[in-house]
């Protein structure tokens, strides 16, 4: 797990937010063992190089679940080796087996290569996404 958030730190060039306050190893082991959450990584050599976090979200209106991919990385030495869209492949049955119907996973417009991507597996979307401040 802590190979996985180095991955996403420097693939999103986000030291502050992954680094500032890391969890503790308890939290993490609470959160792996969620059913509900889902940490796949991809290594070459013993070495973390790729790594996709995953979100069941259970339904209300039917009894299924929609899976969301929050973060998909992969470091760059190791990109345009298909480790990412592997990565998603082996959520697939993840999913399936919990009883989801889809997964989805959001992309920034600016980000091509994973826009790219996401549009040669599956169906785009425009949705709006706003962050709502708790205070």
């Amino acid at each position: 797990m802590r190979e996985a958030l180095r991955v996403f730190a420097d693939s999103f060039e986000e030291e502050e937010n992954f680094f500032s306050a890391p969890p503790g190893d308890a939290y993490l082991r609470r959160l792996l063992s969620d059913g509900h959450f889902v940490l796949l990584a991809a290594k070459s050599d013993g070495k973390v190089v790729g790594a996709l976090s995953a979100y069941e979200l259970m339904k209300y209106e039917q009894e299924r679940s929609e899976f969301y991919i929050y973060d998909l990385a992969v470091a760059k030495p190791f990109r345009r080796r298909g480790i990412a869209r592997s990565l998603i492949e082996a959520l697939k049955p993840i999913a399936r087996d919990a009883g989801a119907w889809v997964v989805f996973v959001q992309a920034d417009r600016e980000d091509e290569p994973a826009v790219a991507l996401y549009r040669s597996m599956g169906v785009e979307e425009q949705p709006l996404h706003f962050d709502l401040a708790l205070d």
